[in-house]
């Protein structure tokens, strides 16, 4: 199918799901995961409508913001080692994977202003999974204070690759709880309005528990 009819089936997927819990389409982010797919391909997504792109590779990132530039805003949302930050600093508009002091520090130190991080939270505690601990998250917060180049705009985590219903809800109501207590803190470094969450398989249950951006590749694009 075309880009641009599985975009149609996401569009309504959505729909149901804000209609089951109350929110409006409006309030979800849909980023078009393109990691695994051409640069032809990822150009298609563009050409249906959307508007964000992610990557988990600097390399991926740079060959197909150099094909398509500035037209979408472009997510890192897979590991980044610190020495890649530079590399990719320029390009994107949001970093979903912040994890630790170390990374938080160089980009502080690249970036020109600001940059959007989600904090990444390993709320399964599988260990083949990045993120930080639960129990971490409000500490790490208030580290951040110390970056003024990096600004944390909400949470992101991976659910089990699963077909239990009730355990995808439980990781999702841990991290919207989570990211309560922060946003409720008002912290002018962390307002922590967002939760990064829900993929192709559990996109509608991620956002029926609150997610506003969800990260969409095999259903959306391929690969």
């Amino acid at each position: 199918m075309s880009v641009k009819e599985n975009l149609a089936q996401i569009n309504e997927t959505i729909e149901q799901a804000c209609q089951n819990c109350g929110r409006t389409k409006d309030d979800i982010s849909v980023i078009a995961v393109t990691k695994y797919v051409s640069i032809e391909r990822a150009k298609e997504a563009v050409e249906a409508g959307v508007e964000n792109l992610g990557e988990n590779r600097k390399e991926g990132l740079l060959e197909k913001y150099e094909a398509i530039g500035d037209q979408v805003n472009w997510h890192f949302i897979g590991s980044l080692q610190s020495r890649k930050v530079k590399d990719v600093i320029d390009q994107v508009s949001m970093i979903h994977s912040l994890d630790r002091k170390s990374l938080a520090k160089e980009i502080n130190k690249r970036a020109e202003h600001p940059v959007s991080c989600f904090i990444q939270v390993n709320v399964s505690g599988e260990e083949s999974k990045h993120g930080l601990a639960v129990d971490e998250v409000e500490a790490f917060v208030d580290l951040m204070k110390t970056y003024d180049h990096v600004k944390i705009v909400g949470l992101m985590t991976m659910a089990p690759h699963t077909e239990n219903e009730e355990q995808l809800r439980g990781v999702f109501r841990k991290l919207r709880a989570l990211r309560d207590i922060i946003r409720d803190k008002h912290l002018p470094h962390a307002p922590c309005e967002w939760l990064s969450m829900g993929m192709s398989n559990d996109y509608a249950i991620a956002i029926e528990e609150g997610a506003t951006h969800v990260r969409i590749g095999s259903k959306l694009v391929g690969g």
